[in-house]
């Protein structure tokens, strides 16, 4: 497994990490032998959020982790915190405090590798983020710090009060869900690619050192479908398929490459639970696209080049 560098760290974690979404469907003997699996193919790093099915997910991890013999300091372990499901998101000290407090103790562990402001808070007082930080920081309960889904602008925002790196922006990117490419391929043009959905989030990462990290690498909406097989797009499996004869993997291999093959260094979230299918992705650290491949994916699932 290859790694990258965390931005703005001296901390090397894998280039595929495991989201931890759905590990509510396995049973403990299942999960445990996930989490070795994950670990064996050099996958240490596991992302998690407090609003997982409710706080379950970060439980069963604990609980299978308090059973297995694997040293903390051997894995990496992350978690999202600041939404309250259908009521309203909430950045406030006391809030971020607590629910890292929960956090810890669902996941059995004293800290935090990396915390991530999971979504905007409107009504966020980054004074207050800032002072959460410090102290969650200052007591050891967390190393390093991110958000998920943010603009350039709300992190500017934050960075301004809070004194820690913000070293991770969790956003939503696969082959036909990657506006934050199309919009600048297609800059000042009146198509629907041209149409800036999030303030040029990829340069401003780029920019800043933030490690970008891709959730959902394989759907083609907000969790409408996986566009792998799908009848939706007909040319993109084609052109998967084709690729995975070539270089005698999977078509779930190429469309990871397709991911890390971005020069900016990205981190895949692979939010399955099948180990046979975590293979699929890891193998994908191996695979380096041609720069023609990478655009003939890219032209399939619909974008298009001025």
């Amino acid at each position: 497994m290859n790694t990258i560098k965390l931005s703005n760290t001296d901390f090397h974690v894998p280039a595929v990490a495991a989201g931890c979404m759905r590990i509510n469907c396995l049973d403990e003997k299942a999960l445990s032998s996930y989490i070795e699996g994950c670990i064996e193919l050099g996958i240490n790093f596991f992302d998690h959020a407090d609003i997982y099915a409710g706080g379950e997910c970060e439980k069963l991890f604990g609980q299978a982790l308090s059973n297995m013999n694997i040293n903390r300091e051997d894995i990496v372990l992350q978690s999202k915190c600041g939404i309250i499901p259908g009521v309203m998101y909430d950045f406030s000290k006391e809030h971020i405090i607590n629910s890292v407090d929960g956090i810890l103790k669902r996941l059995g562990t004293d800290y935090l590798d990396i915390l991530l402001l999971h979504r905007p808070d409107a009504l966020v007082e980054p004074e207050e983020v800032a002072q959460a930080f410090d102290i969650l920081e200052s007591s050891g309960k967390v190393r390093h710090f991110g958000v998920s889904n943010q603009k350039p602008m709300q992190m500017e925002l934050l960075q301004k009060y809070v004194r820690q790196k913000l070293v991770v922006n969790q956003i939503q990117y696969s082959i036909p869900f990657s506006n934050i490419v199309a919009n600048g391929m297609e800059v000042n043009m009146l198509t629907d690619g041209a149409i800036d959905r999030d303030g040029s989030v990829l340069d401003y990462c780029r920019l800043k050192d933030i490690t970008i990290q891709t959730w959902s690498p394989f759907q083609y909406g907000f969790f409408e479908g996986v566009f792998i097989g799908s009848d939706k797009y007909p040319e993109l499996n084609k052109v998967l398929n084709e690729l995975a004869d070539k270089y005698n993997v999977t078509p779930t291999t190429i469309a990871t490459a397709w991911i890390l093959r971005h020069p900016a260094n990205m981190q895949v979230i692979a939010g399955t639970t099948k180990l046979s299918r975590m293979k699929e992705i890891a193998a994908a650290t191996s695979v380096k696209l041609e720069r023609s491949e990478w655009y003939r994916l890219y032209l399939s699932a619909g974008h298009m080049l001025p």
